[in-house]
C-alpha cells in the first residue's frame, strides 16, 4: 500500500502544478480575449480589416484547455459539482465509500469509453494535420489531442483518490486538520 500512496502522492502533485500553470492560463486567456477586442475597435476605427481569427481561436483554445486539464485538478481538490443531498449527512468513512463506488461505477468507465471513442477522431485530425476552416485559422489537431491527455490524467487521479478511499475506508489514512468545529447551540 505505501507503493500505491507514492504513487497517489506523484498524481496529486502532477495535477497540483498544472492546476498551478492553468491559473495562469486563464490570465492570458482573458488578455487575448481583450486585447483581441481593443484591436477589433481599432482597426474598425482607423478603416483596418485585421484577420482576427487566430486572437478568437487561441481565446478558445486556452478555455479548452482550461477545462480540459483542470478537470483532474478539480477532483484532486474535491471541487467538482456533487449532489450534497446524503453525502454531507454520512461520516467521513461514509463519504469515502460514497467517492469510491463513484469513481469506480462512473468516473473509471466514462474516462476509458472517453478514450476509447476520442481516439480515432483524434488521429485521423493528426492524420490530415487538421486546421482551422476559417482564413488565418489554428491548427486543430494539437487541441484535439488534449482530450486524450485530459482523460488519462482523470483515469490517473481516479486512481489516486482510489487509493486515498481505500485508505479512510481501511482508517489507514494519515488525519488531515479539519476546519474548526461549529459551536453547539443549546437550546
Amino acid at each position: 500500500m505505501k507503493i500505491l500512496r507514492q504513487l497517489a502522492a506523484f498524481i496529486d502533485g502532477l495535477n497540483n502544478r498544472i492546476g498551478a500553470v492553468i491559473r495562469w492560463m486563464a490570465l492570458v486567456m482573458v488578455l487575448v480575449g481583450a486585447l483581441g477586442a481593443v484591436m477589433r475597435y481599432f482597426s474598425r476605427g482607423l478603416g483596418l480589416a485585421l484577420n482576427l481569427t487566430p486572437w478568437i481561436e487561441a481565446q478558445w483554445y486556452l478555455f479548452s484547455l482550461i477545462f480540459l486539464m483542470g478537470a483532474a485538478y478539480g477532483l484532486s481538490h474535491n471541487v467538482h459539482v456533487r449532489v450534497d443531498v446524503l453525502y454531507e449527512r454520512v461520516s467521513k468513512r461514509g463519504q469515502a465509500w460514497i467517492d469510491l463506488v463513484g469513481t469506480l461505477v462512473f468516473l473509471v468507465p466514462f474516462s476509458v469509453m472517453m478514450l476509447y471513442v476520442s481516439y480515432p477522431a483524434v488521429r485521423a485530425s493528426f492524420d490530415v494535420r487538421e486546421t482551422s476552416p476559417d482564413p488565418g485559422g489554428l491548427a486543430r489537431y494539437p487541441i484535439k489531442a488534449v482530450i486524450l491527455v485530459s482523460f488519462v490524467l482523470l483515469l490517473m487521479q481516479a486512481l489516486s483518490q482510489v487509493v486515498k478511499q481505500v485508505d479512510v475506508i481501511l482508517g489507514t489514512a494519515e488525519e488531515e486538520p479539519d476546519h474548526e468545529p461549529e459551536p453547539e447551540v443549546h437550546v
